[in-house]
């Protein structure tokens, strides 16, 4: 007579350590997970905001690019919060001119914010002037009823300006040495950026404009 075999299987002992270890081998894994997605995500979220700081450099050296000295008028100015700037356009026939300004204030939910308004081409001196002041009047208060065009760009604690003259950076100013208001393009054209900590961009950028026509002119040997 043959002895009866045992039946094999898991004991409950056995069983309990697998589910244990499923649910170990499971956590880590969702972990990896998650720390996957968040790197993705900090990863969009800083090519998203280096795309907008490329996009709005982009517009501000277009804009000085195309800046016009006419008569009777301003080609830039700065009042140490905004600038403003008259620029040319060309629409394929003849040029024409518009008024641009920036500035940085707080946006709708409180966070400061670089902005860009431009007005509606000018044909006059006298569109020029309202333009110029609408300008201010904008920089100033936000007036959203302000005729032209308001774009928000990115984020930004604040910024500064300084401009080349005289083979030499010094403060923006309209002005020359002697206080009188000048009508001229500075050579170069320096704006300090600075974007606001906990952001995918933090810290201070600088980036530098030279006129297009500018030429270094090499001292003189005695």
């Amino acid at each position: 007579m043959q002895p009866r075999q045992r039946a094999h299987g898991f004991t409950l002992i056995e069983l309990m350590v697998a589910i244990a270890a499923m649910a170990l081998l499971a956590l880590m894994s969702w972990r990896g997970v998650d720390g996957m997605t968040r790197t993705q995500g900090q990863m969009r979220e800083r090519g998203d905001a280096v795309l907008t700081l490329q996009t709005a450099l982009s517009q501000w050296g277009t804009d000085l690019d195309a800046i016009a000295v006419l008569p009777s008028t301003q080609p830039i100015d700065w009042n140490g919060r905004a600038v403003r700037l008259t620029r040319t356009l060309t629409d394929g026939v003849q040029p024409l001119v518009e008024v641009v300004a920036w500035t940085v204030r707080n946006d709708a939910a409180g966070v400061p914010r670089w902005y860009r308004w431009a007005s509606p081409t000018l044909r006059t001196r006298g569109d020029w002037q309202q333009a110029w002041e609408r300008a201010a009047s904008w920089a100033e208060n936000g007036d959203t009823e302000t005729q032209g065009t308001e774009v928000a760009l990115m984020p930004l604690q604040g910024w500064q300006l300084q401009y080349f003259r005289n083979n030499l950076w010094q403060p923006a100013t309209g002005a020359d040495a002697s206080g009188t208001t000048t009508s001229t393009v500075p050579d170069g054209v320096r704006v300090v950026l600075d974007l606001p900590q906990g952001n995918a961009l933090a810290g201070e950028i600088t980036r530098d404009w030279v006129k297009p026509n500018f030429a270094v002119t090499a001292p003189r040997q005695q």
